[in-house]
């Protein structure tokens, strides 16, 4: 079974609809696919709203955990906690904050204000992320992430490293944006590998991380 915490939809600039990308990623064996489409401040509300209501559908009438959530992107860092409380008011089960990948021009300290919220769930593709910003990685609790999506994944040898040393939590993402990024469980264990993880450690993020992050979602139907 696969589980996915970082896609996107044609809520944002994805490519499918929220239910449509729920229906490929049930054909392709997934168990919990989180929407997470981009947002900043004035439609948070109406991407929750319509993420919420797809995924509730889905849920109702399929064998998957289709998680509403979203993905705060590009915003000035001493926006994303009000804004990541907000999305959590308005019904987010979960909140992303897009990382300083180095392929974009994310403002300088927008990882530290991410893991200094204790609104926000995943750091996604954080780039360079520094020793100090994995240390608050692991003591806040917040996952960083293991990107499948080109660009943001050429950084993730120096994510797997600094989590070792700090003891933050990983998890593996498609960063999905159509049909063809889904993740299948040979891709994801190939990524894990090829960012410099042994079996034991890619075991650790694929499945104990999983239930791990699992558990901290609300149990809502």
């Amino acid at each position: 079974m696969i589980y996915d915490f970082h896609t996107h939809t044609s809520l944002s600039d994805g490519a499918l609809s929220p239910v449509e990308l729920i229906r490929r990623a049930l054909e392709q064996d997934y168990r919990a696919i989180a929407l997470t489409d981009h947002a900043g401040i004035g439609y948070l509300e109406r991407v929750i709203e319509e993420t919420t209501a797809d995924c509730a559908l889905a849920r109702a009438h399929w064998p998957i955990l289709a998680i509403p959530g979203v993905e705060l992107t590009h915003l000035p860092p001493r926006a994303i906690g009000e804004a990541a409380k907000r999305a959590k008011e308005l019904g987010a089960w979960l909140v992303v904050v897009h990382g300083e990948s180095i392929i974009e021009p994310v403002e300088k300290g927008t990882n530290k204000a991410a893991l200094q919220c204790p609104y926000v769930d995943i750091l996604a593709h954080p780039g360079l992320i520094s020793p100090e910003e994995a240390e608050l990685a692991a003591t806040a609790g917040i996952f960083l992430e293991i990107s499948a999506r080109s660009g943001h994944s050429l950084t993730n040898g120096h994510i797997v490293q600094q989590s070792r040393l700090a003891g933050a939590k990983l998890l593996l993402n498609s960063d999905a944006h159509d049909e063809s990024d889904l993740l299948t469980v040979e891709l994801a264990r190939r990524i894990a590998r090829g960012a410099g993880l042994d079996e034991k450690e890619s075991d650790e993020i694929l499945i104990n991380n999983v239930q791990a992050f699992m558990s901290r979602l609300p149990e809502k139907g």
